[in-house]
């Protein structure tokens, strides 16, 4: 039962370029979103998603309304979505597994949705450009297989990937969208740049640097956010990567170095420092073994409970 665009099974065979050709209204949609300007999302009813996590909600949410996710450069940012229940997953994929990743999040929006009634599972794909070691255009195909593998009819309703959304300036390529944002309750999908990535940001992004899998952050039916916990070993030569310069992390630590955001290397630093500063988080961050718990409060910002309260 596979990805479909307008009722019919995608030939996965052929480049995506002879797709694009074929189903022209994908070209204008992404023509569309390229053409807005990224909004500013303020922290208040968003929930916010690293690189490597996912969240699942549904339009009876009264703590979330806005899931989003930004910095993708030859990453991908996936919302699934089932039109019954407005069952809605962001994740912010890096190709690491993908295969198993879209399988997690079929398989966490189909946990809210009765799949058998009304309504369909359709997905939207963004991010990505013509990067030199052609490390978009090899997500943007495993995310069509891993789709097409699935046991539902998924249907492709957005497609503003890797030359669909590039740009070119003095023969250096860059993203247009960098990150976007949905909107649980309207369906909305938007650019979007996000002033707060928190709660927990170094701690989430050294889970990531450490080698971490996908993670599911969100408890949809508690409305509570769980960070942790996680475990790491020392990250090898931390003090030999925090004395380069900042030429030197952008050439090893970034897939496309060309074209990240200006603010990636002082991340990169900061998740460096948080790593060297807890070398053993089963000692100094979750020594009881439990999440990092957080609610949104009354003026829709997240805040620690402590887990007696839960």
């Amino acid at each position: 039962m596979p990805l479909l665009i307008n009722g019919e099974r995608i030939d996965l065979a052929r480049p995506t370029g002879d797709m694009i050709r074929h189903y022209p209204h994908l070209e204008e949609k992404a023509k569309l979103l390229r053409s807005q300007p990224a909004q500013i999302v303020e922290p208040k009813g968003l929930l916010y998603v690293q690189q490597r996590e996912f969240a699942v909600t549904t339009p009876k949410d009264g703590s979330v309304s806005i899931l989003g996710s930004d910095d993708a450069t030859t990453c991908h940012i996936v919302v699934l979505r089932h039109t019954g229940s407005g069952a809605t997953c962001l994740t912010h994929c890096d190709g690491s597994d993908t295969e198993a990743e879209v399988s997690l999040i079929m398989s966490s929006v189909k946990s809210f949705s009765n799949t058998t009634g009304y309504g369909r599972l359709e997905v939207h794909l963004v991010g990505g450009f013509n990067d030199d070691r052609q490390l978009s255009q090899k997500l943007t195909n495993q995310l069509l297989r891993a789709f097409d593998l699935q046991p539902d009819d998924v249907h492709l309703v957005t497609f503003c990937v890797t030359e669909l959304n590039d740009r070119e300036e003095k023969d250096v390529h860059f993203p247009i969208i960098y990150g976007i944002a949905v909107n649980v309750k309207t369906a909305e999908i938007f650019p979007a740049t996000f002033p707060e990535k928190g709660p927990d940001e170094d701690l989430r992004s050294a889970h990531v640097l450490t080698g971490a899998t996908l993670t599911n952050i969100y408890d949809a039916k508690m409305e509570q956010l769980h960070i942790g916990p996680y475990f790491w070993r020392p990250f090898p030569h931390v003090d030999f990567w925090l004395e380069q310069d900042d030429k030197q992390i952008l050439q090893n630590l970034s897939t496309s170095p060309l074209a990240e955001p200006p603010h990636f290397v002082s991340h990169i630093r900061s998740t460096l420092t948080f790593l060297k500063e807890h070398p053993f988080p089963s000692r100094s961050l979750f020594p009881d073994r439990k999440p990092r718990i957080y609610k949104k409060n009354e003026e829709g910002l997240w805040e620690q409970v402590c887990s007696d309260k839960i």
